[in-house]
């Protein structure tokens, strides 16, 4: 088993590098970067999609541990501050890994036909970030869509939600809840998004400004008795991070 484990965890370093260099990751590469065959590969990972899912997983997981560790500065009765940095983080993370990012981001493990749609719940910056949401949720109160205002439809796909959060921190009958998260994750990944894959003006990336207001714009509605203390460290955080690059 030891052995087995330690074989994945090669997998994936060479495969991260792979990433980082800009070469293409597929079995063949990552056997010759482990010096080994493809065949022998196989008996790890049989196909290019459990490649995939193996390493962006690990990739994710080993991302939100310096989420974590970042954030325990702020005590855990401020879940709203360790939750602004962790934002600014996985922005920062992708503009600087941005194959990373793909590979983690744009692997469709939500969608009907996937065989592993189970990874959808199991995404760990996803079941942090949501996390430290309900947290902010248990502290400010702050309100949610009502099971009139989503309609039939919405309540009913909200009853078996397909996203990464523990269920038992969801009061029953309350899908609103559920859709709140959706709506802020669709928010920060769709401007991100935009940004590490060049679909934004360059010079609107380089100064942050649509990333700051779609989490202005969040901090207003969740969080509006914290916004004068939230929005000065997101630009702290983000004025630190481009100090730090080459």
């Amino acid at each position: 088993m030891r052995h087995r484990e330690a074989t994945y965890a090669e997998i994936v370093r060479v495969s991260r590098e792979l990433l980082a260099s800009g070469s293409e990751l597929s079995l063949r590469a990552v056997a010759a970067g482990m010096g080994v065959t493809a065949p022998a590969l196989y008996r790890y990972v049989s196909n290019y999609q459990e490649l995939v899912d193996l390493v962006a997983f690990e990739i994710d997981k080993a991302v939100t541990d310096t989420y974590r560790e970042a954030t325990e500065r702020f005590p855990d009765d401020d879940p709203a501050a360790k939750l602004v940095v962790a934002c600014v983080l996985f922005r920062n993370w992708g503009l600087q890994h941005r194959s990373e990012f793909g590979l983690v981001f744009a692997n469709p493990v939500a969608a009907t036909s996937y065989s592993r749609r189970e990874l959808m719940t199991q995404w760990c910056s996803g079941l942090f970030m949501n996390g430290l949401l309900v947290q902010a949720w248990r502290k400010y109160d702050f309100g949610y869509p009502t099971p009139e205002e989503l309609g039939p439809e919405l309540v009913a796909i909200l009853s078996d939600p397909l996203m990464p959060i523990d269920p038992a921190d969801i009061p029953e009958g309350e899908p609103g809840l559920l859709w709140l998260f959706n709506s802020g994750w669709a928010a920060l990944y769709g401007v991100v998004t935009l940004e590490v894959f060049g679909h934004l003006d360059p010079r609107v990336v380089e100064s942050g400004a649509m990333f700051v207001q779609t989490i202005r714009e969040w901090i207003r509605r969740l969080m509006p008795d914290e916004y004068d203390r939230l929005d000065a460290l997101v630009v702290a955080e983000l004025r630190q991070a481009r100090s730090a690059q080459p």
